[in-house]
């Protein structure tokens, strides 16, 4: 006969490098095979406790599991490893990218020489206590017979804890939700628009892609550049902000987020290398009245690809338009873009290095990036 699920109860910690991060990512682990995460604390900063060291992060969770206690508790070491978790035979506390520990299980008393639960001495800690009060308030310790409130209320620990603004999410689809706005951006044949795509289908976000195809002036500008420059770039702005403008202020309500393959102020990057200068501030006017008024992303990713590596991904899609794209003007694409990354205020950007991945056919490669968009946002809050 198949075991019911058992409610468990763990605690999270971090006081190493990213922490913010590796809390969430352990908390995506554990919903992936562990169980079903059903309710998550706040999170609080507390001073290292029974050593020197920097402050932690802690949380609680409940997780619904059908694994059995040493099961579980092996799944907990698996993923501290995955974190770059280190355990000394020699015991004692150190500084720890993830510690999780198995709290309660259910409502059993187990004492094996690998696993004891209730985990001993929580209730003389005020970093597990508060978390635990604030998502199971009424749960009585089996072996104490007193629930969490009465717990907090007795306990002798007057280390001090801060709740923090950060909110840890029970999967990659809810902290996505919660960005909003998306843009992956690149230069020409950086791959931009396939991980639109992908993120588009695996997230339930609504995709925005740039409409390049339908401009009549991009053949011909790459035909004669001085001649189609400037009517190619107006009317390259004029399609985008009226994109922006209709895509990203509807609401959609069977859809998510919004992730774009393009920000509309690459309009004034690729302007500044196309046009000539008088051009150039005639244009720069005209972009300026309809960039104050376009939505902006909560998350700028640039998909960084070398020089060779974009022509090489360019002659292999065969757009015939593209044939001939010297390496100057992607160098000089490049450099726009990373001044404005540079030069812009408030912008969340983060840059990724896509050299080495396939993140359309090795499925790790896709989640390497999403770990790396889920890391960046995490680290500006703890």
């Amino acid at each position: 006969m198949k075991k019911a699920p058992v409610l468990a109860y763990i605690s999270l910690g971090s006081n190493l490098g990213n922490r913010a991060y590796y809390l969430q990512k352990a908390i995506f682990s554990l919903g992936n095979v562990a169980g079903e995460i059903e309710a998550i604390s706040p999170v609080y900063q507390t001073a290292a406790w029974g050593f020197d060291g920097g402050d932690f992060l802690n949380a609680c969770i409940a997780l619904r599991t059908e694994l059995p206690p040493e099961g579980l508790l092996q799944c907990l070491l698996q993923i501290e490893k995955a974190a770059g978790r280190e355990r000394f035979a020699s015991g004692g506390y150190r500084s720890r990218t993830l510690d999780l520990d198995l709290l309660y299980y259910g409502g059993e008393i187990i004492r094996t020489d690998t696993l004891t639960v209730p985990h001993p001495s929580l209730e003389k800690r005020r970093f597990v206590l508060r978390p635990l009060a604030d998502i199971a308030p009424q749960f009585y310790h089996p072996v104490l017979r007193k629930d969490h409130r009465n717990l907090l209320q007795e306990c002798a620990d007057k280390n001090g804890l801060e709740r923090t603004s950060i909110v840890l999410y029970k999967n990659r689809q809810l902290f996505f939700n919660v960005l909003g706005f998306v843009v992956i951006e690149g230069n020409i044949g950086a791959g931009k628009t396939s991980l639109a795509r992908k993120i588009s289908e695996d997230l339930n976000a609504k995709l925005i892609l740039e409409r390049f195809e339908d401009n009549p002036f991009l053949p011909k500008f790459y035909q004669d550049r001085a001649r189609y420059a400037f009517p190619l770039e107006l009317s390259f702005l004029a399609d985008r902000y009226q994109q922006f403008i209709e895509e990203t202020r509807q609401l959609d309500l069977f859809k998510n987020f919004v992730v774009s393959d393009y920000d509309i102020y690459k309009s004034l990057i690729f302007a500044k290398i196309t046009l000539g200068q008088e051009e150039f501030k005639l244009y720069r006017k005209f972009f300026s009245v309809m960039y104050r008024e376009v939505r902006k992303p909560k998350l700028y990713v640039y998909l960084y690809q070398n020089t060779g590596r974009l022509l090489e991904q360019i002659a292999r899609r065969g757009r015939d338009y593209e044939e001939g794209i010297p390496a100057e003007y992607l160098e000089k694409i490049q450099s726009g873009y990373f001044d404005f990354m540079k030069h812009t205020p408030g912008l969340n950007s983060l840059i990724v290095d896509a050299g080495d991945l396939d993140f359309v056919s090795r499925p790790e490669d896709y989640h390497t990036i999403l770990d790396q968009m889920i890391a960046h946002v995490l680290l500006k809050q703890g």
